[in-house]
């Protein structure tokens, strides 16, 4: 039993960076394919496309902060918060990546006929942006409760 437990607990460690990345991966592609569909819509402007496509990969990007954060010596005592963070926070972010990539693809869909409205269409990508660092923060500061 004492083995699952450590087993579990490097799960967690590892968690955020795998779940982020998935997400990140998943994001970024829903959003360059609607940032290709567009280019083909528009003259000019492919530039913003492109960027705004990137923005679900900061999810990864905070998984593996959390990683570092959660890294340590994984004991009995420690495994089970370990896993309880880095799995929770992990699928946080994964969601987090896949609906501001959706997000994103609204944005792109809606600005390409009407471009002077592209910087208040991210805003919905922005919201959910700001839920993940809601979940970075939490696991930030839950990690420093975790002995060792």
């Amino acid at each position: 039993m004492e083995e699952f437990m450590i087993a579990l607990g490097w799960v967690g460690i590892f968690a955020p960076t795998a779940l982020g990345a998935i997400g990140s991966a998943i994001g970024c592609a829903l959003g360059g394919q609607a940032a290709a569909g567009a280019m083909l819509d528009v003259d000019s402007g492919y530039g913003k496309f492109i960027g705004v496509s990137a923005l679900p990969s900061s999810q990864v990007i905070y998984g593996i902060v959390i990683m570092f954060t959660l890294n340590r010596d994984v004991t009995p005592e420690v495994a089970g918060g370990l896993f309880g963070i880095g799995i929770l926070t992990g699928l946080a972010l994964l969601y987090a990546a896949v609906y501001q990539g959706r997000a994103v693809v609204a944005a792109i869909n809606a600005s390409k006929n009407k471009p002077e409205i592209f910087g208040l269409s991210i805003a919905p990508a922005a919201i959910v942006e700001g839920f993940a660092v809601f979940a970075f923060v939490f696991a930030l500061v839950l990690s420093g409760n975790l002995p060792g």
